[in-house]
Parts: C-alpha cells; sequence; structure tokens
C-alpha cells in the first residue's frame, strides 16, 4: 500500500503529513502557485487548498488528490536516489528540459497531460533507478 492510500485509510492525521510532505517537495523544486496546482489536479483558482496544505491541514479524502501526493512523494524519492551526491540537481530536475520528454520540463509533461503525464515522469524516473 503507497503512502497515499496508507493516508486515506488512517485519517486526518496522515493526510495532514502527507500534505506538508508534498509542499515540501514544491518548495524544494522551487514550482511556482500554477504549477503545484496542475501537480495535484487542482483548479488554477483553488489556491486556498495550497495554503491550507501547507500549514498541514489534510488532503481533502480524495482519492485522485491522493494518488497524486503518493506520486509527487515517488518522483521525490526517486530523484534524491538518482542524485544521493547532487541534492541541487535532484531538485532542480523537475524544472530542467529534458530530451526525454521531447525538450519539456518534467513539470511541463504533468501540466500538459494531467494525470497521465504524472505517471510518464514517474515511470521514466523508475527506469532509470532500474526499477
Amino acid at each position: 500500500m503507497n503512502q497515499a492510500a496508507a493516508a486515506f485509510n488512517q485519517g486526518d492525521q496522515n493526510r495532514g503529513a502527507l500534505a506538508k510532505m508534498v509542499t515540501r517537495a514544491f518548495e524544494h523544486w522551487k514550482l511556482g502557485t500554477e504549477e503545484q496546482l496542475a501537480m495535484l489536479g487542482l483548479a488554477t483558482n483553488n489556491r486556498a487548498a495550497l495554503g491550507r496544505y501547507r500549514r498541514g491541514e489534510p488532503l481533502a479524502a480524495n482519492r485522485d488528490l491522493l494518488e497524486r501526493a503518493g506520486h509527487v512523494l515517488a518522483i521525490h524519492k526517486n530523484l534524491r536516489l538518482i542524485f544521493p551526491q547532487d541534492i541541487d540537481l535532484a531538485y532542480a530536475w523537475m524544472t530542467q528540459r529534458n530530451k526525454a520528454f521531447d525538450g519539456l520540463t518534467p513539470v511541463d509533461v504533468i501540466k500538459e497531460w494531467g494525470f497521465a503525464g504524472m505517471l510518464v515522469v514517474r515511470a521514466y524516473l523508475d527506469r532509470v533507478r532500474g526499477n
């Protein structure tokens, strides 16, 4: 069971911790508000939700949101494992153009393709890691 599914089953406390972890990953990646909303599949006018999540309020008990959060954390983990000696590169990778994505950044892929884009980015990193 992934972290998001566990959070869904365990209630508000775990979904609050998950919210903090996800927003911390966004901070490391230096994502703007619009990019963060896109990563979570939230409407561009839902900025208030990001503020609540940054404060550790629980992610909504919404399967799509929790699955996205789980993928964000898996992407973050993959990057830390792929670039263990270069944390700056690990954090910058999401916003750097990549030949594997036809010159788009991983964030652009997710913004353009939605959830499918998130799966593409995660699968790419899983392959790089050898999983």
